[in-house]
């Protein structure tokens, strides 16, 4: 008995011998590599200090408007009809368009400053007047925003009318003036929370209209910053002039009142005009209240009958530099109406 029980305990101590060395065996062998990729994964996009994230897309996207000598619009033209340059040198023109039917996304900026605390009147009709002319229900959208010392948006993105215009009769004049502090702050506003349509076509027109006498006298931004951060958002600028009299057309037949209307520009005329041509937007001049609504109808037809090409420029890359834009035809009887130029930096795109 006691020999078989000795056996059995030996059995037992060679098993348990087995197992352990087994074991490490198992332990000292190095882990089996992992298959190796057909390819290396692709590097995460960079994402800038927002969250964004930037595509190196060296794409010019160029929006602009053909008319007469007297203001009439262009439609029939192709992209035969035009040579784009870049610095001066011509580009290939790689897509070109009419897009007729893009929804609208419409900055409002009131000057809402004690130089025109006498027309704020004006600029109130003139405003609510442009919002139901252009808004078209369930598509285009606005926001309005007023100046003084400061700006703020008093109103976001909407596309009720009545809204808007409640908002804009509550509002009254005083203080400075702020002008490039508005349209910055309001190109930034176009550019980064613009509401997009649904579907896979994203794409909308942002637009500025500025209603103001073009004084500026309280912003931290200079005008080449507005302008730069326009042009960087790709908003058109259309600007309304305050800084006449403005008379009804009954007052038109008085003589008083023709001999003593201003008919030159003063230096505020001339902001609002370099605002527009450095955008490829228009700047208006209506001496009389009845010329606002045909001043109102031109700008969303002219809106809805741009022209859009883009191109590449060859062997540059974004480089975060200022570039002028020329939009040739080959029609020497109208004129080209687009922005001046643009600046070359990485496209961050919105937040996935």
């Amino acid at each position: 008995m006691n020999a078989m029980k000795k056996r059995a305990s030996w059995i037992a101590i060679l098993g348990f011998l087995v197992v352990v060395a087994t074991v490490s065996a198992q332990q000292a062998q190095p882990p089996a590599s992992p298959p190796s990729p057909q390819s290396p994964p692709e590097a995460p996009a960079p994402v800038d200090r927002q969250g964004a994230i930037v595509r190196n897309v060296n794409l010019v996207e160029v929006l602009f408007s053909v008319v007469t000598k007297r203001e009439k619009l262009v439609t029939d033209l192709n992209k035969e009809n035009f040579k784009a340059f870049d610095d001066g040198a011509e580009q290939e023109i790689t897509s070109f368009s009419q897009p007729t039917d893009l929804p609208l996304r419409i900055g409002m900026v009131l000057d809402t400053s004690n130089s025109i605390r006498e027309r704020l009147k004006f600029e109130q009709d003139a405003a609510i007047d442009f919002l139901f002319n252009a808004l078209r229900r369930g598509k285009d959208q606005a926001f309005l925003m007023t100046f003084d010392d400061g700006a703020q948006i008093i109103k976001d993105f909407t596309g009720d009318t009545g809204d808007l215009r409640d908002t804009i009769l509550k509002q009254r004049a005083g203080g400075g003036t702020s002008l490039y502090d508005a349209i910055y702050a309001a190109s930034d506003h176009l550019l980064k929370d613009s509401p997009l349509p649904p579907g896979p076509n994203s794409d909308v027109r942002r637009v500025l209209v500025v209603i103001s006498d073009g004084d500026d006298n309280s912003s931290n931004r200079s005008r080449g910053e507005s302008v730069e951060m326009s042009q960087r958002a790709g908003v058109i600028i259309y600007s309304i002039s305050t800084s006449t009299d403005w008379v009804t057309t009954g007052d038109e037949k008085d003589p008083a009142k023709r001999i003593s209307r201003k008919y030159e520009k003063e230096e505020g005329d001339r902001v609002l005009e370099q605002l527009a041509l450095e955008t490829g937007g228009r700047v208006f001049f209506p001496y009389k209240v009845d010329d606002l609504g045909q001043s109102f109808l031109d700008i969303g037809d002219e809106l809805r009958h741009q022209y859009a090409l883009a191109y590449s420029p060859a062997g540059r890359a974004p480089d975060g530099k200022y570039h002028t834009i020329r939009i040739q035809t080959d029609r020497k009887d109208v004129i080209v109406r687009a922005r001046k130029g643009y600046y070359s930096v990485p496209i961050p795109a919105r937040p996935q």
